[in-house]
């Protein structure tokens, strides 16, 4: 006789990738314990919405979730359990467990490890609403089990937690802590795992990946990292996002340079580059220095493709200083490159600078760059028309005129856009030599040559 599951919960995760990874985790740790995860609402007697609370558009979509899923509870589900996790409960759990009663439970980012124990709370019939926020110092290792799609063929790898950088504008040391390394074997055991389940690229990232190590004893290094997770059997690539330009070092960019595993790929964020307006940030960097790196990158790393992210509209935002960020993205020319309004979050140094700009003008600065960009990026794609690449197949292709999409190494899942295919044999995980034959100003078109 099958036994019966004690829940069926289903995860709802919202924001980036590294809560993705805790709502990962915390699903594989469920499941371990004899619960089943569903994918709809209606199936399941338990519901964990897994929140960001980075900038105001964030906490604004978790709570948009929040109340839909407390309205369906009220109309056509009323057992229905909601559970609200992750950076909008670590930040606003108290405030929001008075505001929000269909909410049963409110968990914070430090609770992840024990998400079982906090779900077992149900069981009890003297079970009361709670939130529990306690210091957020969670940090996974590879004996935590996690959930991925049944055929996914990347997936991230967080080398680190939490943050010390801060920056002016920026929650996350409140939210998620001060940044704390996994240890390196604990970390490429993992990658092991992941390898043997049949992923083929591996997407390291962290608040500060460059920052990797520096806690630790010894200080081992990003690149030595890297060195490492290359000799792993059956991993194919390796991606690097979240590298502060503060922290790039001439031995990450020739690492990255001389490992044919490694993406050619560099997601910088620099956040802006005038001066006066990084040194408002707390960024540790001038404007110099990224100049330096960007140079750097492109000189060591030959057909590097670089990201980067913006803030813009930040306090001391001139319009000169805006116009200088402009004529530096036209000047730079970044393969892929997205911006943010800044958000005047409560509890940062930035709310309380004078000078602040309206909504208005900061999106209309937004908008401005986002055009140029889209014109860059089209012409940068062009370029590429009739380049061999190689391409790793992640799916069938929702368009009638390609057989499957994928990537190239120069493109990040969900951020970059994709590589749509034709041809023979494109099943997901394979990767395939291709020729690209057409572009837009965000995908690519191909057609395979050949596969690995």
């Amino acid at each position: 006789m099958k036994k019966t599951p004690q829940h069926k919960i289903r995860i709802i995760s919202l924001g980036c990738p590294k809560n993705l990874i805790d709502s990962e985790v915390m699903g594989g740790l469920l499941a371990q314990s004899g619960n089943l995860l569903v994918e709809q609402n209606d199936r399941a007697d338990i519901v964990i919405i897994n929140t960001c609370a980075f900038i105001t558009p964030a906490k604004e979509e978790a709570i948009e979730e929040i109340l839909l899923l407390a309205e369906e509870k009220k109309k056509r589900h009323p057992q229905l359990h909601i559970v609200v996790a992750g950076c909008l409960a670590q930040r606003y759990g108290k405030e929001l467990f008075s505001q929000m009663p269909e909410v049963d439970l409110f968990v914070g980012t430090g609770e992840v490890g024990n998400i079982v124990d906090h779900i077992n709370r149900f069981h009890r019939d003297e079970f009361q609403r709670q939130f529990i926020v306690t210091k957020p110092n969670f940090l996974m290792t590879c004996d935590m089990p996690r959930l991925l799609p049944a055929e996914t063929v990347s997936a991230y790898l967080k080398i680190s937690e939490g943050c010390s950088n801060r920056c002016s504008y920026c929650v996350i040391p409140s939210v998620r802590g001060s940044a704390r390394s996994r240890q390196p074997d604990d970390i490429l055991r993992e990658a092991e795992i992941l390898a043997q389940r049949g992923i083929k690229e591996v997407i390291v990232t962290a608040q500060d990946t460059a920052q990797y190590g520096r806690d630790l004893k010894g200080r081992p290094s990003l690149s030595v990292l890297l060195r490492e997770l290359s000799n792993i059997q059956g991993l194919d690539w390796i991606r690097l996002l979240y590298v502060h330009p503060a922290h790039v070092t001439r031995n990450l960019l020739e690492t990255i340079a001389d490992n044919k595993k490694i993406c050619r790929y560099l997601d910088l964020p620099i956040q802006h580059i005038d001066d006066t307006v990084l040194k408002a940030m707390h960024r540790n960097v001038s404007s110099a220095k990224i100049k330096e790196v960007i140079a750097d990158a492109r000189k060591i790393v030959p057909g590097v493709a670089l990201r980067t992210s913006l803030i813009v509209g930040f306090p001391k935002e001139t319009p000169t200083r805006f116009n200088r960020l402009l004529d530096f993205v036209n000047e730079t020319r970044f393969d892929h490159l997205g911006v943010f309004v800044y958000s005047r979050e409560e509890g940062t140094k930035a709310a309380t600078f004078k000078s602040q700009i309206a909504e208005k003008e900061k999106e209309r600065r937004r908008d401005i760059i986002l055009n140029e960009q889209s014109t860059i990026s089209a012409a940068i794609n062009a370029t590429l028309i009739g380049s061999i690449q190689e391409a790793l197949i992640e799916a069938r292709s929702d368009r009638a005129d390609y057989d499957a999409v994928g990537r190239i190494r120069r493109q990040a899942p969900e951020i970059d856009g994709v590589t749509y295919l034709r041809g023979k044999n494109l099943r997901p995980g394979n990767i395939v030599l291709c020729e690209i034959t057409a572009a837009d100003e965000y995908d690519l078109f191909a057609k395979s040559i050949s596969s690995k």
